[in-house]
């Protein structure tokens, strides 16, 4: 089933713009292993639910995958062969705003090997370019 919010104030939102890096979720956090967006996007729910499908396939039963990103954006669409002037469509489809930098997925509890086979594979589900963070340990 595809990530959706439970409750919206408003049903239908305006595009916005992507402007700057990520300030917050930029660290891996939770796990040891992560993988950080290049590029900004919007990530699907459907996209959001393959990656983490592909990653917890690779994992098996050992370990955890954290999902960092919601999709709280509906995506409005006008069904096809419509006159222009109907007003806005109704949502299609939910997005999570992703900014260069955001932290996507993090694994953990896994040998370094597994985790980044994993971080891999769920990369290669997403339509940006990411790379691989390790977590750093402060003194």
């Amino acid at each position: 089933m595809a990530l959706m919010p439970k409750r919206v104030r408003w049903r239908k939102q305006q595009r916005g713009s992507i402007r700057g890096i990520a300030t917050r979720g930029n660290t891996v956090a939770f796990g040891d292993w992560g993988i950080q967006s290049l590029e900004a996007a919007w990530l699907t729910a459907a996209q959001i639910e393959a990656a983490r499908v592909a990653g917890t396939r690779r994992l098996g039963t050992v370990g955890k995958l954290f999902i960092r990103i919601f999709p709280h954006k509906p995506v409005t669409a006008t069904p096809a062969e419509t006159r222009m002037g109907t007003g806005k469509g109704e949502p299609s489809y939910w997005a999570a705003v992703v900014r260069p930098g955001t932290v996507l997925f993090e694994v953990g509890g896994v040998p370094a090997d597994v985790a980044k086979l994993a971080l891999n594979r769920i990369s290669h589900k997403l339509p940006i370019r990411c790379k691989l963070l390790a977590r750093r340990h402060e003194l």
